[in-house]
């Protein structure tokens, strides 16, 4: 009954039910990890010198102002009824309102995001087709050989190795950041073009390699159709058939792997914004994780988990434009 009932609801009803579910859940669990950090925010934030010199009575007072003695519940509770508001709190570590902070630092990261998504789902899908429809081939064994091996190299020490190839040693990207080092004034974009192509590849290695392997299999099993075999047999070649009946039915499962690979390349973004020093979310992360900033990092994770809510909706809508007759489905996927 229940389930025919939430059937019965609007799509847009649906999704912003799940919406404020996620919010809630994601909010709920990072305070509580949070909350229960061996990490001192007063002492991570004052630095370990001022905090070894500083009066019994004034780490009482900040405590108080940060609310690090205040039990977990009481300041999630706290922080929900702001939040409701449209008060997500203020950094400890920036010193200002949570929104600015992940709103500057989201701008930072939304181009090297985006750039490297698209060259993961680009690249990926074109050489797992390649490879799977050259299955035994030694195209097919390099596109798997570079697939498994980046499958299993951390996406930091890729970085690095990028950095120092061709950062250091050949000189033709910058070391990091996002614009040269003291710039004050407005930059070009073909600047921050510089300076975003380097972490943008690195990150798109890993997503490549996972795309690619998913579409390779996916082709072996359409080249193997009864409809593929007919085709052959008609003459018609390995292009034609790709073009003409192989993306058709590839392009739900490719739709599918590119959405869930948001979140796989915003993770991977934390790694390598810290190896060029890049200042967007992921950096924004780190900071405050390790600094104990729970409103931040609290912010970070609503606002990486509305992006990969938005990939999966996105994707769901794309599924009834490239198949009308999932349209009337798409709204019930669990």
């Amino acid at each position: 009954m229940a389930r025919d009932a939430a059937r019965r609801l609007p799509f847009c009803a649906q999704l912003a039910c799940r919406f404020v579910l996620l919010m809630l859940a994601v909010s709920f669990v990072t305070f509580w990890l949070v909350g229960n950090s061996p990490i001192d925010p007063v002492q991570a934030n004052v630095g370990q010198v001022a905090y070894t010199t500083m009066s019994p009575d004034r780490r009482e007072q900040l405590a108080e102002r940060w609310d690090a003695d205040t039990p977990v519940l009481e300041r999630y509770a706290a922080w929900l009824g702001d939040a409701v508001r449209g008060d997500f709190g203020e950094s400890l570590r920036y010193n200002e309102p949570v929104v600015t902070v992940v709103a500057e630092r989201f701008a930072s990261s939304v181009a090297l995001l985006a750039a490297s998504w698209l060259i993961a789902g680009v690249v990926g899908t074109t050489l797992g087709v390649v490879a799977g429809v050259r299955s035994g081939s030694v195209l097919d064994r390099m596109v798997r050989g570079y697939c498994y091996v980046l499958s299993a190299t951390p996406t930091f020490w890729l970085a690095l190795v990028a950095l120092m190839i061709f950062s250091v040693y050949l000189g033709w990207f910058p070391l990091g950041f996002s614009v040269p080092i003291g710039s004050t004034g407005e930059v070009s974009i073909w600047v921050r073009l510089h300076h975003i192509v380097l972490p943008a590849l690195v990150l798109s290695l890993t997503g490549i390699a996972n795309v690619a392997l998913h579409t390779r299999e996916k082709t072996l099993d359409v080249m193997a159709t009864d409809y593929v075999r007919l085709a052959r047999a008609r003459g018609e070649g390995a292009r034609s058939i790709v073009l003409r009946h192989g993306l058709r039915n590839l392009i739900i499962p490719a739709l599918t792997l590119q959405c869930a690979q948001i979140s796989e390349i915003f993770g991977g973004s934390i790694l390598v914004e810290q190896v060029f020093s890049y200042p967007g979310l992921g950096q924004a992360a780190v900071t405050a994780g390790l600094g104990g900033d729970a409103p931040l990092l609290v912010g970070i994770a609503l606002a990486s988990a509305a992006l990969v809510f938005a990939g999966n909706t996105l994707a769901n809508v794309l599924y009834g434009l490239v198949d009308p007759r999932l349209r009337g489905e798409v709204a019930h996927v669990e």
